[in-house]
């Protein structure tokens, strides 16, 4: 069996632009993209904050283009799933479902995915209305009521971001207070565009073809309400794809993969990289990720020269 030189993990950003770099640098990498390959950006109607598309682009799009450009340069493509590893020794070991890939490194770029509500309207509207990244599309909603949901850090960092644009944003929670800290917590509140509407779930986002508002109920009292919105927006967390990696890196609490050698991309494993959300717990940026994904790739092939 013949040993690659690299594994890519996952696409997005990071490992298509991981693909670009280590094989302009003649490394030959084999990227096991995933069935659900290119990561959040599939899920993405319009880019417009990626540098150099000053009139923005399609997410798909983007990533097609991330995609061939890797492809030129010499990466190969599976679109199957990595379902586990073993990197307790040298050659490292992919498992593709039943097959092994033995490598002298792998990068992992297996991304977070968006935690949702789970509501079939939520699906439906996504692109319309119905969004999981303030800072991506807030501003397309200038004058526009929009709902967040969520009570932690990063719902009040969104909410506070929101008002940039919003005439109005109202939080709903389904708590009576937040969990976010308490300097989250005072901007929030000290914040003339937002409310709270507490004690509360969203049973279904209102709209056809576009968001119109949100039926909320208070689990306390039972009553429903009709919330007029134009933007939904949902900050319940993230979920970083590293189930398939337990006991063989070190993660997080979270399950975020823990990088001990910042500011390279390294992992607690030598001769394992990560790039992109699945370390991430601060940007989550399509930019980001693509810059990890280029750093990623030029610590392999560093790391590749003390091999020989």
């Amino acid at each position: 069996m013949s040993i690659e030189n690299l594994v890519i993990i996952g696409s997005g950003p990071a490992g298509y632009t991981a693909g670009i770099y280590a094989a302009r640098a003649n490394l030959s990498p084999l990227c096991i993209e995933g069935y659900q390959s290119g990561g959040l950006l599939m899920l993405t109607s319009d880019v417009e904050n990626f540098p150099g598309f000053p009139h923005g682009m399609m997410g798909p799009e983007l990533m097609a283009n991330f995609r061939k450009q890797a492809e030129r340069f010499g990466t190969r493509f599976v679109s199957k799933n990595a379902t586990r590893v073993d990197f307790s020794s040298f050659p490292l070991k992919v498992y593709i479902e039943n097959e092994e890939v033995q490598t002298k490194s792998v990068i992992i770029a297996t991304g977070a995915s968006t935690k949702w509500l789970g509501l079939e309207s939520e699906s439906r509207l996504l692109g319309k209305g119905v969004s999981s990244c303030a800072t991506c599309d807030g501003a397309f909603f200038k004058g526009a009521k929009l709902i967040i949901v969520g009570g932690g850090d990063s719902a009040m960092e969104e909410a506070t971001f929101l008002t940039r644009f919003a005439s109005q944003v109202t939080v709903v929670h389904r708590k009576d207070q937040l969990r976010a800290s308490k300097i989250m917590q005072d901007r929030a509140f000290k914040n003339p565009k937002i409310n709270f509407v507490w004690d509360s779930e969203v049973l279904e986002i209102l709209g056809n073809d576009a968001v119109t508002g949100a039926r909320v109920k208070n689990i306390k009292t039972g009553k429903t309400e009709e919330i007029p919105c134009e933007g939904f927006f949902v900050a319940i967390g993230h979920e970083p794809n590293t189930g398939f990696l337990k006991d063989q890196i070190d993660l997080d609490p979270k399950g975020y993969i823990v990088m001990p050698k910042r500011p390279t991309t390294l992992t607690s494993r030598p001769g394992v990289f990560a790039a992109g959300d699945v370390q991430d717990t601060i940007y989550r940026q399509a930019i980001t990720a693509a810059a990890s994904g280029c750093q990623a790739a030029i610590d392999v092939e560093r790391y590749l020269e003390t091999l020989h």
